[in-house]
């Protein structure tokens, strides 16, 4: 959209948002305009915080006057402010996210195994159907046909782009997926050995959801996913199966096919007492 801030995307919006609806209302109240404004010029690293000033402030309010309080009641719906402020595709990922949440990397990869039964790396408009009708039923989620026909359509619409009736595992993470990369919160070379013990602990258990001690299936997929991405952000799903069978053939030292705790340590260079 002409006069939308420079680089402010779905993610960006949510987070900004987030801080001020911490409750999850959809709404913000108007006196909360100026400090969500100020959170934009952050985001965009347009001004350090001690040369922002009320001017700075006002100008970009003054750009998305448009987004009007249609309720009267002093409050802004999050739509009302996402329409005039994020591109088409990037409006229609914040509202969809919001609506169905993505847990995690896991989740991800277990609906998408599903469908991909192949491990082609595509699936087709039928199946996306099919991922997001079973995306809802894991959230407890109901929608009525029509909501999730408009969904699928609107998904094939924008993201398929060479309109071959198919969207790639890039496109669905991208569609999906909000929350930073798990993987992003820590820097397994730039602490002691006991903080990367503590934080190897973290990163088992976030991704060992069945908590069995072993790394098996979705959670093998999920855990490859986001440490391709760190390096590779355009996710293809050939390249996740080759980095997959890299990983079982470098950890997997009693060939279970799963990867043990211990064992993912020791890729790591990690001893565990």
């Amino acid at each position: 959209m002409d006069g939308a801030p420079e680089r402010l995307d779905a993610a960006g919006f949510l987070q900004i948002w987030q801080r001020l609806d911490m409750n999850n209302h959809g709404y913000i109240e108007r006196k909360q305009l100026d400090d969500f404004f100020q959170h934009v010029l952050e985001k965009l690293g347009n001004k350090k915080t001690e040369e922002m000033t009320d001017d700075h402030i006002r100008r970009l309010r003054e750009r998305f006057t448009s987004a009007q309080d249609r309720s009267a009641d002093g409050r802004l719906q999050i739509q009302e402010l996402s329409a005039v402020m994020l591109p088409e595709e990037e409006n229609f990922l914040l509202l969809f996210r919001r609506e169905m949440p993505l847990d995690d990397s896991v989740e991800f990869m277990r609906i998408w195994r599903n469908y991909d039964a192949d491990s082609s790396g595509y699936i087709s408009a039928l199946e996306l159907k099919g991922f997001l009708q079973d995306l809802l039923v894991q959230h407890r989620k109901s929608i009525g046909p029509e909501k999730l026909e408009e969904y699928t359509v609107t998904m094939m619409k924008m993201f398929d782009k060479n309109k071959d009736g198919r969207l790639d595992l890039n496109d669905l993470a991208r569609i999906l997926s909000l929350r930073e990369n798990f993987l992003l919160k820590f820097r397994m070379d730039a602490c002691s050995h006991d903080d990367r013990k503590r934080d190897f602990e973290k990163i088992f258990a976030h991704y060992d959801v069945s908590k069995t001690g072993a790394l098996e299936g979705p959670e093998v997929d999920g855990f490859v996913k986001d440490m391709m991405e760190l390096v590779k952000p355009s996710l293809g799903g050939v390249d996740l199966d080759k980095f997959r069978k890299s990983l079982l053939g470098h950890c997997d030292i009693n060939g279970d096919g799963k990867i043990q705790k211990n064992e993912l340590a020791l890729c790591l260079g990690l001893k565990l007492s």
